[in-house]
């Protein structure tokens, strides 16, 4: 068993010795932070140990994940997106604080797009639209605001879509804080995400998400687990609510998760039965983001994530 970077110090000091000297900045989307590493010609290897120092909130800069910022050329995953997207010069390189590559963020897809414009790296006016690489396919962001984006996420699909339709559950969830199993309904966005209803805020507020909550049967790569309570009313408005909580793949409990909250929506509209459904708004405890549902002539839908941005300092490591 490979001990967590931060409980074996000959590797945490291996790893941000190898890092002296690189330049990067920190930034966040409600609360979901970021390391951003600018590395544009792709010149710059950071192995799992490097990023899981980094990440350390005790030893490194601290954050949820780490950003690479590369032109999509670099990139084996850039250049087949550049086949059929030549625009998406751009690629958003993910990695979780624990090491492991990502497929995909939603908050951080929009901290990535405000990083390269405010740096000058490309030319972004409020009500312009800008696509972006990711291991999970083309997103395409709009700036709505000086620190507010919104992000076209794709269609949302069903992780096990038999079992998901017939019985509007796929699995089994157990948290800390639980006393027995709920149902829960997995839905990718493209990563994974296992979405549990919760009747009380209390309920919510009495989890304790350090720990990996257990999934039966655990979709084939892992999964980010949501655990929600819906609005009473649901729908004030015509507007959908609820509040989140979320434990990440690779990374515990985080104070938001953009796909998680574009999950959770799906899920509620579900098992409300209100395909009408379409404006949501999501609370996390690092805010709040909007999430906006657009049915497609094919019968999919596609899910649009809204919510600010902000870079918070730049640093260099000593």
């Amino acid at each position: 068993m490979t001990l967590p970077i931060a409980q074996d110090p000959d590797r945490l000091r291996t790893a941000l010795d190898q890092l002296a000297g690189l330049a990067f900045t920190k930034g966040h989307g409600t609360g979901n932070d970021f390391i951003l590493v600018p590395d544009l010609s792709g010149e710059t290897e950071l192995a799992p140990d490097h990023v899981e120092a980094l990440c350390d909130r005790h030893f490194g800069v601290g954050a949820d994940g780490l950003i690479r910022v590369v032109e999509s050329t670099h990139l084996i995953e850039g250049r087949d997106l550049l086949e059929n997207h030549p625009e998406a010069t751009w690629f958003m390189d993910y990695r979780n604080a624990d090491g492991s590559v990502s497929e995909m963020c939603g908050n951080g897809v929009r901290v990535f797009v405000h990083y390269l414009a405010t740096r000058g790296l490309v030319d972004l006016e409020i009500g312009q639209q800008l696509q972006i690489g990711t291991r999970a396919g083309l997103r395409t962001v709009t700036r709505t605001g000086e620190e507010q984006y919104s992000t076209d996420m794709g269609p949302w699909s069903y992780i096990d879509p038999e079992l998901a339709e017939e019985r509007a559950s796929d699995s089994l969830v157990l948290a800390a804080g639980l006393a027995d199993p709920r149902p829960a309904l997995s839905i990718s966005m493209g990563n994974p995400h296992t979405v549990v209803a919760l009747a009380e805020d209390a309920d919510l507020a009495d989890l304790d998400l350090a720990k990996q909550p257990n999934v039966e049967p655990v979709p084939p790569n892992g999964t980010n687990v949501e655990f929600v309570v819906a609005a009473d009313p649901l729908f004030l408005n015509g507007v959908g609510r609820l509040e989140l909580r979320v434990h990440e793949r690779g990374v515990g409990e985080t104070l938001s998760c953009g796909t998680g909250a574009c999950a959770a929506a799906t899920a509620v509209r579900i098992w409300a039965g209100d395909r009408d459904a379409l404006a949501w708004e999501v609370g996390v405890p690092g805010g709040m983001v909007g999430v906006e549902f657009i049915p497609q002539s094919d019968g999919t839908e596609r899910v649009i994530l809204s919510g600010p941005a902000t870079l918070i300092f730049d640093g260099t490591v000593a």
